[in-house]
C-alpha cells in the first residue's frame, strides 16, 4: 500500500528564499525520495560536503520541511523529509511570494537540468539496463490552454503512483530515477522581436 502524499503548497517568501538555493533543492529531494539520511550521506549524494550541508539541513529545517530523526545507535543525526511534494503559487497576489517562488522555480530547473547534464557525462559508466532506458524527448506542440492542461494532468496522474516518497510496492531491482517535465508556450515571433 502507498504512503500518503504530504504535498505542501509553500507560501512564505522566507520559505521560498530558502528553497531558491540549488544545494537546499538537491538536498530536499534526495530526502523525499530516498528516505532519511544523516549529512555525510546527504554530502555523498549531493556532492557537497557535510558541514555545508549539516547547516542548509538546518535551514530546511527552520522552514518546516526536514526534521531530525533518531539514530539507531544515538551517535548519528539522520534527518528526512517532512513533506513527500511541493507546490508553488506563481499567481499569488502578494509579489513577495511570486518573486519567491519564481526563484525557487529558476532554481529547480537550474537543478533538473545540472543533473541531466551529470547523466550525461556519466552515461557511459551506468549498467546497460539503465542505460536503455534514459530518454530525453522534446515536442513543439500546437496546443491550447485547456489541451496543454489535459496533457499534463494526465501525464502526472501516470507518474504519481511512482513517486519514491509515497510507493510501497517497488520492485527489488527499482532504484531512484529523476523524470522532469517542463510545459509552458512559446514566445511567437512577434513576441520574441519585442
Amino acid at each position: 500500500m502507498a504512503e500518503p502524499e504530504l504535498r505542501r503548497a509553500i507560501t512564505d517568501p522566507a520559505a521560498l528564499d530558502a528553497l531558491a538555493h540549488p544545494v537546499r533543492l538537491d538536498l530536499l529531494s534526495f530526502l523525499m525520495s530516498h528516505g532519511a539520511a544523516t549529512a555525510s550521506e546527504c554530502a555523498r549524494a549531493v556532492d557537497d560536503n557535510p558541514s555545508n550541508c549539516s547547516y542548509h539541513l538546518r535551514v530546511l529545517a527552520k522552514h518546516g520541511l526536514v526534521e531530525s530523526v533518531e539514530s539507531d545507535d544515538g551517535r548519528e543525526r539522520p534527518w528526512r523529509a517532512t513533506i513527500t511534494g511541493l507546490s508553488l503559487d506563481l499567481d499569488s497576489d502578494d509579489p513577495s511570494v511570486v518573486a519567491g517562488a519564481s526563484a525557487m522555480l529558476e532554481a529547480s530547473i537550474q537543478l533538473d537540468y545540472q543533473l541531466a547534464r551529470e547523466h550525461v557525462r556519466r552515461r557511459d559508466r551506468i549498467e546497460g539496463a539503465w542505460r536503455d532506458v534514459d530518454a530525453h524527448a522534446q515536442y513543439g506542440l500546437r496546443v491550447s490552454p485547456d489541451e496543454l492542461r489535459s496533457i499534463v494532468e494526465r501525464i502526472d496522474a501516470i507518474v504519481r503512483p511512482y513517486i519514491a516518497a509515497t510507493r510501497a510496492d517497488a520492485p527489488e531491482d527499482a532504484e531512484i530515477a529523476s523524470l522532469s517535465l517542463l510545459a509552458f508556450p512559446r514566445p511567437t515571433f512577434g513576441e520574441a522581436a519585442k
